[in-house]
């Protein structure tokens, strides 16, 4: 290492109570996708943060979701202005309340709680990277940190925030959780994995019309939306197609009035998973087709794509990143590989526009979205460490 990057890491790894202080701070802030109190309180938790630590915070209000944060941190003398971004979300999938039922602990080694790992504790390390840069330098370019509000439900308003970003930025780091390569565990084998790419996902409602009547007394005047509904499903699941990287499944259904009512209406919701951006458009259109062509006489049907993530497809320049990654890991005894996943993330948008991206570069975790979600406590300085000098390295040669 540089004597630069030897300070910014000695810097870091000096601090691993405080992560874990903020860490416990921002699980046990309640911020659901759809509580914007609460999202937005958590975005203070790390605006106060970096505020602290000499970084310019910007929040950029939104009515319906909680504001964006957007943190910068200035170098004049840097020849190449553009920043390089460290992106993440600070919203969880789980109910209002549930950092009451479930606050912050450790137990053997691991954290638990909302969103613990998904994605909290990259927001953390995130900040303490921005902070560590504030305090010892060594960083050839300005530096953004850009923290959303709504990426568990495919960032509605989020979307044009971090699109925006993407294009005045050199390159993107997204800290979601790096993963356990199976059968191995971190303190043992110290190994992890990254994401080499990820599918997009499209989110589709289908809403189906037919005709109510009387199911004893007046049964071929009606029009089942339900049977409509129910014939199509198949086809539409019929569009899988494994090898080629492509799920539909039709996640949820519902609809009907009553038991002896033929169904006036009935809806269902599909998820749409792909890997490249030139299979989008066909899909899309076959679901459509498929939905909105009636098989019961008489029956009508509409499809609305209710939020989407775009896919992360490997690039020369986004191997570059993870070669930077791979090689400052290796630094701190951690062996990194890098894997495909059919989850999807914000680090599509930014790989859409152009700008190389590295995805899952957060403390080690796993079983997200459950209540069994946790992380190994003993990733979280060596994970602030390699993405430092990841940032560090990977700005001195776009310089």
């Amino acid at each position: 290492m540089t004597p630069e990057e030897t300070k910014v890491a000695a810097w870091l790894g000096e601090r691993k109570q405080a992560m874990i202080d903020l860490l416990r701070e921002m699980v046990d802030t309640d911020s659901g996708s759809y509580d914007k109190a609460g999202v937005d309180r958590a975005g203070q938790v790390l605006a106060r943060f970096h505020e602290k630590n000499g970084l310019a915070v910007e929040l950029l209000p939104d009515a319906r979701y909680g504001d964006a944060v957007k943190a910068r941190l200035a170098n004049p003398g840097a020849n190449d202005q553009r920043p390089v971004l460290l992106l993440g979300h600070r919203d969880t999938v789980f109910p209002e309340g549930e950092p009451t039922r479930r606050p912050f602990t450790i137990r053997d080694g691991r954290a638990y709680g909302p969103g613990v790992a998904d994605m909290k504790a990259g927001l953390v390390i995130e900040a303490f990277v921005a902070a560590a840069f504030s305090a010892c330098g060594g960083l050839k370019a300005p530096l953004m940190m850009l923290t959303t509000s709504d990426e568990e439900i495919a960032s509605p308003s989020s979307r044009p925030v971090i699109e925006a970003a993407a294009r005045e930025s050199r390159c993107v780091f997204n800290a979601e959780p790096s993963r356990l390569p199976a059968g191995t565990e971190f303190v043992r084998d110290r190994r992890q994995s990254v994401t080499s790419g990820r599918k997009g996902g499209v989110f589709m409602r289908a809403d189906f019309q037919g005709r109510a009547a009387h199911s004893g007394a007046n049964y071929e005047k009606g029009v089942s939306a339900i049977v409509d509904l129910g014939h199509k499903i198949p086809k539409i699941q019929g569009l899988t197609d494994l090898e080629a990287g492509v799920t539909v499944n039709v996640g949820l259904i519902g609809g009907g009035q009553t038991v002896n009512t033929v169904a006036p209406h009935a809806w269902c919701e599909i998820d749409l998973r792909y890997r490249t951006k030139a299979q989008r458009d066909a899909l899309v259109d076959a679901i459509r087709a498929i939905v909105e062509t009636p098989v019961v006489e008489g029956s009508s049907a509409q499809l609305i794509i209710k939020g989407e993530f775009l896919p992360l497809e490997t690039t020369a320049e986004s191997a570059g990143l993870y070669e930077a990654y791979r090689d400052a890991a290796a630094g701190f005894g951690i062996a990194v590989t890098a894997e495909y996943t059919g989850g999807c993330a914000d680090s599509g948008f930014t790989a859409a526009q152009g700008c190389p991206t590295l995805c899952s570069v957060g403390p080690v975790g796993g079983m997200a979205h459950t209540p069994d979600e946790f992380l190994e406590v003993e990733s979280i300085v060596p994970a602030a460490q390699t993405l430092a000098l990841a940032v560090m390295r990977t700005a001195a040669r776009m310089e």
